[in-house]
């Protein structure tokens, strides 16, 4: 119960939850198994925001904040690799 209510103070902490709650999901996951499947939840989900998106000055900040998820995707995936690699050596 506890940890529900620290998830739903944690989402409402957000600024753009529809989609930054699927990153966070894909950035604590520990389970390497569930891992590519949070991974590509999130970018779906980024990805349809941006195609929801319309160009404006309300947006730009938005935009950044995407960018900087996409970024931490991209590590999380590369390092997942890299780590998946390690393991089968």
């Amino acid at each position: 119960m506890g940890s529900l209510i620290m998830e739903d103070l944690a989402v409402k902490g957000m600024q753009y939850p529809e989609w930054q709650k699927l990153c966070q999901d894909a950035l604590v996951e520990l389970d390497k198994d569930k891992l590519p499947e949070r991974v590509a939840a999130a970018e779906a989900a980024i990805v349809g925001r941006l195609q929801a998106m319309e160009r404006g000055d309300d947006s730009l900040k938005e935009r950044q904040a995407i960018a900087d998820a996409l970024a931490s995707l991209r590590v999380l995936k590369r390092e997942s690799m890299e780590y998946s690699k390690g393991r089968e050596e």
